[in-house]
């Protein structure tokens, strides 16, 4: 069995992990880290400490009303989509422990097409 990180847990929510193939289990939100255990598999499980977070990438849908997923960024390892049962409120106790600043939101599709037919134009 993990040993979890936290010593404390403000929230504990179902949740989706998009690391690989969509994995369904438990999103903790602690003190010390923000873990993701599997529900069917013990050993599937992620563990992302404070320290190592840069930043919180939310996209956000209909001006602030739907968050479908949110990314943490970590310094050394990437990437990890989460999506929860209730995403504002596990953002929510995220932002304790995570600075405001470093909670970003996602570019959205226009942005990102508009900004690679821009970088073509510019190549030449």
């Amino acid at each position: 069995m993990v040993q979890s990180l936290n010593k404390k847990v403000d929230l504990t929510i179902n949740a989706t992990s998009y690391l690989g193939m969509a994995n369904y289990g438990k999103v903790l939100v602690g003190d010390e880290a923000f873990e993701y255990y599997n529900d069917k598999n013990v050993n599937d499980y992620i563990q992302i400490p404070w320290s190592e977070v840069t930043e919180i990438m939310a996209s956000v849908m209909f001006k602030g009303k739907w968050i479908p997923r949110f990314a943490v960024v970590t310094k050394n390892n990437g990437n990890f989509i989460f999506s929860t049962r209730d995403n504002k409120k596990t953002l929510r106790a995220v932002r304790n422990y995570v600075d405001p600043n470093n909670m970003v939101r996602s570019l959205s599709f226009f942005q990102v097409i508009s900004r690679g037919l821009k970088s073509l134009f510019k190549r030449k």
